[in-house]
């Protein structure tokens, strides 16, 4: 048996993605082979990304912002800098564990430093039951900016809809 909001957010929620673009600066550190978003379903999506990060790596950070479309995009809720090596040892960062979360099991980039080799996110796609926090319906995007020992590699932008119509439930 499930619960009222187990229902409602089955029900009530649109949570997919709309939109990916990667790109990479250093070539000769980390090359995409695939980044793309696949329709399942009218309300399912899954994301695809698989690169190759060419030369081992132990000093990696992400510059994590989330954007909300409001007549463009605008800067909303998150921002912030996560080190990689230092969360994947213990998750420190409430906002970055919440992140993880969602791709986890969707993903082989669930190991500590070093990174070396194909770092792989297949079949991903978005669950509103993993999302704990509450969130305004509207089109975002989270920018991921990568860094290797301080130097910008590349990004990996993500653009998602989040739709809750309590009224067609």
């Amino acid at each position: 048996m499930t619960t009222f909001l187990e229902w409602l957010m089955t029900y009530a929620v649109i949570f997919k993605f709309s939109n990916v673009v990667c790109v990479s600066y250093n070539h000769s550190w980390f090359q995409y082979h695939e980044c793309r978003l696949k329709a399942i379903s009218r309300n399912k999506v899954i994301l695809n990304i698989n690169g190759t990060v060419l030369h081992s790596v132990n000093n990696v950070f992400v510059d994590a912002n989330l954007y909300k479309r409001e007549s463009g995009y605008k800067p909303w809720l998150l921002k912030g800098v996560v080190d990689c090596c230092r969360f994947m040892r213990k998750n420190y960062n409430p906002a970055a564990k919440i992140l993880f979360g969602l791709f986890k099991e969707f993903t082989n980039i669930n190991h500590t430093c070093p990174y070396v080799g194909p770092q792989i996110l297949r079949g991903f796609y978005l669950r509103p039951e993993l999302l704990l926090l509450p969130f305004p319906s509207g089109e975002y995007m989270l920018s991921l900016r990568w860094f290797f020992d301080q130097k910008l590699q590349f990004d990996t932008n993500v653009s998602f809809l989040f739709v809750e119509d309590i009224k067609k439930a």
